[in-house]
């Protein structure tokens, strides 16, 4: 089954320890619809290794298809979280050769100003097309599906 990333923004409120031994942490989300917790372990990618902060504004995104206790707040487990600009959206998410994303909710118009780096920071001069991709963007047309010339694309190897 396909990972379904469910993107969750907002600002952190607290870092804890989530376990004994200190390698997984709870980052608690504020939200318009209130707090949601999410548990940030060694599988987490955390884009630029940011330390993440109270205070700082982030998107979280769960994978969809894995279970979630039914506890509230709710919990999940961030397979991604990284610092957001407010004025950016953050999407994830696999897209097809035409750069349109797997479930159609977004159009990629790569340009050359548009920073395209593997997740270790490194550019990237393959093609985009079936790749995982993390992209910065803060304007869409409305069409369907939406197009947007990203500022920045972070790929999945």
């Amino acid at each position: 089954m396909p990972t379904t990333l469910v993107p969750v923004s907002g600002t952190i409120q607290n870092v804890t320890s989530a376990d004994n031994t200190c390698c997984q942490h709870r980052v608690s989300v504020r939200t318009s619809n209130g707090i949601n917790n999410f548990i940030v372990g060694p599988d987490t990618y955390v884009i630029g290794e940011v330390r993440l902060r109270p205070g700082m504004q982030v998107t979280a995104f769960y994978d969809a298809n894995l279970p979630i206790p039914l506890i509230f707040p709710p919990q999940y487990q961030a397979v991604i979280i990284g610092r957001r600009n407010p004025r950016e959206t953050i999407y994830a998410g696999t897209f097809n050769n035409n750069l349109v994303a797997d479930d159609k909710s977004l159009q990629l118009n790569i340009v050359s100003t548009t920073e395209v780096v593997t997740s270790n920071g490194q550019r990237f001069t393959c093609r985009l097309g079936g790749q995982m991709l993390i992209v910065y963007y803060s304007e869409t047309t409305r069409s369907i599906p939406p197009q947007t010339t990203p500022r920045k694309v972070i790929v999945i190897c």
